[in-house]
């Protein structure tokens, strides 16, 4: 069914060969001569868009553009000018109005403005249908064809990129589609990883980028240059989150790189980002630094040490340079932050750590409200793009826009929803975390899990002489036969860390300049 479009114009007769023209299209036109007429029109019909003259005698195309605005803001509105004057191009980019015209306006010129706003949406539908359909197939044959560690990014960009394309679908059979792609693709993945990333590690294979060797690789030559550089570490922040806040903050600065890289396993705060920090992986920081290192048995926060761990990274590769750590754990000491620019801007390196992800992500588990507010992915990219929105983070990198600075930023690790549940069992002393469990006696089903019998050998520190390592895959979570059902309800459907999957390991790192 066509749009109604109602156009005010006091010389609406020269007009009709274009409205005419607009009907033979399909759409439904009424054409009025006034302001006042137009505005009694839209109070007794259902109109899409609305065309209105700038210049018309009574009242002017501005106060009828006001009064719509008031009364249905909704209603788009085509300003209809016969000059290009600045106040009106200005009206446009504000979003007073949707387009203009000058006149004389073309047939093909009026017919695409008035489909783009009556029917952008639909046809940009259709068109990532059409585009996911081509698509599908080809991605089907890479993962079928083995992809090496950079083939896995660029699937990860793009399976990410079709999830946000195909989410606002009408049609959810297409996005289901998707996400059976993307299962087998994580099936996939947790193969590939299991085999290499054993090799990476001691030295058996070239390694990707990874969480102990992000800073040396990606921050370091930044402080090459003469700005003062910034590294921002958003907690537990998934690809897709990126992906879906990139559009505000380019609004500031240039994306200048972007990009995946591995986060360590387990892939959590105490490993993955204390190895970022420190650049080493983290049973090296339990033999060179034991002083900076919390193990789970132990009293503490076991990320208590990263601005020591940062320190000696430094020191270690010849970088005496000033440099600052700060960990933003609520809106009110994040803008104090803000006031303090002028003053950060003087060292070298700012280090700042949002933690808001990683606290919505377990208010999500802990919150019936929240779990509503984040039913799914879709709808837990939409909680971080409002937090974004509202955020001192944003209006960090709005005072850093107009100065000289450049910003790296990037997260530890990801988190993936679960919902299958893996039976273990162990002693009293095994891990609580639901991805990933370490211990003695450890009891489970070898073919449910990756299981890593040596800690040494992937760079682990050991509790105990017989511990050894289990990392959940894909959208499992390790459940205990004591309460199982109701332990299984409570976190079925959340989103949790520390295990093995695209979403946890492979997160971005981007690199922010000014414009």
């Amino acid at each position: 069914m066509k749009a109604n479009i109602l156009w005010a114009d006091d010389e609406i007769d020269l007009l009709k060969p274009h409205i005419l023209f607009l009907e033979d299209k399909g759409y439904n036109v009424t054409a009025v001569c006034s302001g006042t007429d137009a505005l009694e029109e839209l109070q007794g019909k259902a109109v899409d868009l609305v065309l209105l003259d700038e210049q018309m005698p009574g009242p002017s195309g501005l106060d009828t553009l006001r009064e719509i605005k008031r009364r249905w803001p909704a209603i788009p509105v085509v300003m209809v000018t016969k000059s290009e004057e600045e106040y009106v191009m200005e009206d446009a980019l504000g979003g007073k109005i949707s387009d203009y015209l000058v006149k004389p306006v073309s047939p093909s010129q009026l017919l695409l403005t008035v489909k783009r706003l009556t029917e952008g949406h639909q046809l940009r539908q259709e068109h990532s249908l059409v585009d996911y359909q081509r698509q599908f197939r080809e991605l089907s044959l890479q993962l079928d064809g083995g992809l090496d560690a950079d083939g896995w990014c660029d699937m990860q960009r793009r399976l990410v990129r079709w999830d946000l394309e195909l989410s606002n679908l009408d049609d959810r059979n297409v996005h289901d589609i998707l996400m059976t792609q993307r299962k087998d693709a994580n099936r996939l993945f947790c193969k590939y990883f299991e085999i290499h990333y054993p090799q990476w590690l001691q030295g058996l294979e070239e390694k990707p980028l990874m969480s102990h060797t992000l800073l040396r690789e990606r921050l370091f030559p930044l402080l090459e240059g003469d700005q003062s550089v910034f590294l921002i570490v958003i907690d537990n922040f998934r690809y897709d989150q990126w992906k879906t806040v990139q559009p505000i903050l380019s609004q500031y600065m240039r994306v200048e790189r972007d990009e995946p890289y591995y986060a360590l396993i387990p892939t959590t705060t105490q490993f993955a980002r204390n190895a970022m920090f420190a650049g080493l992986l983290p049973g090296e920081i339990e033999r060179k630094y034991p002083q900076y290192w919390v193990n789970e048995d132990e009293d503490g926060h076991k990320n208590q040490f990263e601005s020591e761990l940062l320190s000696e990274n430094l020191k270690r590769h010849g970088l005496n340079l000033k440099h600052s750590y700060h960990k933003v754990l609520n809106a009110q000491y994040g803008m104090k932050l803000i006031d303090r620019i002028p003053e950060l801007l003087r060292n070298k390196l700012n280090v700042v750590v949002y933690n808001f992800i990683d606290m919505l992500s377990h208010a999500r588990t802990d919150s019936h409200i929240v779990r509503e507010l984040a039913s799914d992915e879709r709808a837990y990219r939409s909680l971080t793009l409002s937090w974004m929105e509202h955020s001192p983070l944003l209006s960090l990198i709005k005072a850093l826009a107009d100065r000289k600075a450049v910003v790296l930023l990037t997260t530890d690790h990801g988190s993936v929803r679960i919902d299958r549940p893996v039976r273990v069992k162990g002693d009293r002393d095994i891990s609580v975390n639901l991805r990933y469990k370490q211990g003695r006696l450890l009891d489970y089903n070898p073919r449910d899990v990756f299981e890593v019998k040596k800690p040494e050998s992937i760079f682990l520190p050991r509790r105990h002489v017989t511990g050894n390592y289990i990392f959940c895959r894909e959208n499992d979570f390790f459940a205990y036969p004591n309460n199982y059902n109701q332990y299984v309800q409570y976190y079925t459907d959340t989103f949790q860390h520390g295990g093995i999957s695209m979403e946890e390991v492979l997160v971005p790192v981007a690199v922010l300049c000014t414009k």
